[in-house]
């Protein structure tokens, strides 16, 4: 295989779980899920990195039950930290780029899971690595979901009047 070829391999993956969140935005989880977990079997539990934390990070908006959401948000986050070590690294741009969101998702699953404790663990980690991201339509979205984390949270950890807050990616 050339070298171009072997550059756009990566890409050609990337585009195809795109295509899928595109599906699962539309409207048809169960579809979105039932494709995501092909390509998880495809690439594999020890495929590039970068792929799995990108898959498992959307991956786990389909999923039903909140553990079941949570092992897949893990499975991003263990998949980023191989990619390119933690967001306070040099490591990958790509990964590092994703730890605020990776970071947030797992505030909100612990939410959800009345875990209040890991919840805030987690929002501290996504404060601390939004402040790599740029000051971008990105950047933005990312740090306006921290902060309405931070205002639906009580002292007791858990937000007024119910389970945790929606995903934000």
């Amino acid at each position: 295989m050339t070298e171009r070829q072997e550059q756009a391999a990566p890409d050609a993956l990337l585009t195809r779980i795109g295509q899928v969140v595109m599906l699962h935005h539309a409207g048809d989880r169960e579809e979105a899920r039932h494709r995501f977990l092909n390509l998880w079997a495809e690439i594999g539990e020890h495929g590039d990195p970068l792929h799995r934390c990108t898959l498992a990070h959307y991956l786990a908006d389909t999923q039903d039950d909140p553990e079941d959401e949570l092992a897949w948000d893990l499975r991003a986050l263990t998949a980023a930290e191989e990619a390119g070590g933690t967001w306070a690294d040099d490591g990958a741009p790509a990964v590092r780029a994703l730890y605020p969101s990776l970071h947030l998702n797992l505030a909100a699953d612990y939410v959800r899971l009345g875990r209040p404790d890991a919840a805030r663990t987690h929002l501290d980690r996504a404060r601390g690595a939004a402040r790599t991201l740029a000051d971008d339509r990105y950047g933005e979205g990312v740090r306006s979901a921290i902060r309405r984390l931070e205002a639906r949270l009580g002292e007791d950890g858990m937000p007024p009047g119910g389970p945790g807050p929606p995903r934000q990616r």
